[in-house]
């Protein structure tokens, strides 16, 4: 039996520790690579090139699959696998792997191109899942060792890709808070800051959107010398989409008020114009009146609007006449214009459903009737202090609860 030298054992460990310390290095470097692209924020596409050069020429990977969790789960990375990986289902055939693994093909035939599964977690939910097929072995390094290398530098480059996407989402974040910023301000614009208070009619009004951007909606315009229109109406939706429709409809309404010479024809214009900008997948409730002065006279339409209040010799009359809601129908089916003769001192009270469709802790809804009670008793009062007063007692009455939607108020006294 031949013998080893001692001087060639001594060698042969240093040329093996020689290749250890080699193919560590090469690992080091790619390492350094991955966190040079992720430094530079290459993009997710570039990263994963890099991830499966690294995987393929340096760890001698011949099939590589990686799924990552966007919405819906992608597969960002496929390299030496045939079409049929199409067919996985990450949620029904992956799902179930909370460690590396050893794929038994017995088990699911849809991985039977594969040896291996790095499921990568956060807090106990899978982020992604990288399936390594002919992984190639040698003496430089064992199996264990280089799975923990790939599970390593997959995790660095799955964790870089959710920083990403978070820190893209903040950036959308602030992008949107910035647009409700704007719309708010814009729609802010749009409603009236100075109603009329004069001798012939005092007005005062609330609103207050739910949230930044609200679908609430009043306005208030003089069309003559002795006509004033006013209305109030409730956008269906919230948000820039409310703004923009509630922009749209004051600058139709504001456009054509000079040409109105018929009420029910104005309010057929208005539905056509809302119909033509939401095709039918938004509507607005409304209230719109015109009151003259010298005959006293309130000529109005409800369009499926809370009927507003009128205060008149002590007694309520709620003024529901008009049509349905606008932009349901091409053509609104039925019209009718409602008159009331405005005694002096006559109080309306204008409002949206924030007002009153809500629920206290008790579960007892506020009611038009706790309305009408409170407007009887204190119409005497101006109209600024009778909101103010108004908003107190619907505060009182919900306690701790919430609202849960814009709540607007528009007050007249007629004298």
């Amino acid at each position: 039996m031949k013998e080893t030298h001692p001087e060639t054992i001594v060698d042969d460990k240093v040329a093996h520790l020689e290749r250890l310390l080699t193919v560590k290095q090469l690992q080091i470097n790619s390492l350094l690579e991955v966190s040079q692209a992720i430094n530079n924020n290459f993009s997710t596409s570039a990263l994963f090139r890099i991830y499966e050069f690294i995987l393929r020429a340096q760890m001698g990977i011949q099939r590589l699959l990686v799924f990552i969790k966007n919405d819906k789960w992608d597969c960002v990375c496929n390299s030496g696998v045939s079409d049929s990986f199409r067919e996985i289902n990450v949620d029904i055939d992956l799902s179930s792997f909370r460690n590396i693994a050893t794929i038994n093909v017995s088990r699911n035939e849809k991985l039977k191109e594969f040896d291996v599964i790095i499921p990568v977690l956060h807090k106990d939910t899978p982020l992604a899942y990288v399936l390594i097929g002919d992984l190639k072995t040698d003496d430089n390094d064992s199996l264990e060792e280089k799975l923990k290398f790939i599970q390593t530098i997959t995790n660095i480059v799955i964790v870089a890709v959710e920083n990403k996407k978070l820190f893209n989402n903040q950036i959308q974040q602030e992008v949107m808070r910035k647009e409700l910023e704007f719309a708010a301000k814009m729609q802010s614009m749009l409603i009236p800051s100075d109603l009329p208070n004069n001798s012939v009619i005092e007005m005062a009004s609330v609103y207050l959107p739910h949230h930044d951007i609200g679908g609430d909606y009043y306005d208030c315009l003089e069309i003559s010398e002795t006509e004033l229109l006013f209305c109030i109406g409730d956008i269906s939706g919230k948000g820039i989409a409310a703004a923009l429709l509630m922009a749209n409809f004051q600058a139709n309404l504001r456009g054509e008020v000079s040409k109105l010479d018929n009420l029910g024809e104005f309010v057929q214009y208005l539905n056509v114009k809302v119909n033509q900008i939401t095709k039918g997948e938004k509507f607005i409730t409304l209230f719109i009146g015109v009151y003259n002065s010298e005959t006293r006279i309130l000529r109005y339409v409800n369009a499926g609007h809370n009927p507003p209040l009128l205060l008149k010799d002590g007694a309520i009359t709620e003024l529901d006449k008009g049509c349905t809601l606008l932009g349901m129908f091409e053509a609104l089916p039925v019209m009718r214009i409602g008159k009331e003769r405005i005694p002096e001192g006559g109080v309306l009270i204008n409002y949206t459903d924030g007002l009153i469709d809500f629920e206290n802790g008790k579960g007892e809804y506020f009611s038009q009737e706790r309305l009408e009670s409170f407007l009887i008793s204190n119409g005497e009062l101006k109209m600024e202090d009778f909101n103010k007063g108004l908003l107190k007692y619907v505060s009182d009455f919900k306690g701790e609860g919430l609202f849960i939607d814009d709540i607007t108020i528009l007050s007249c006294r007629f004298f």
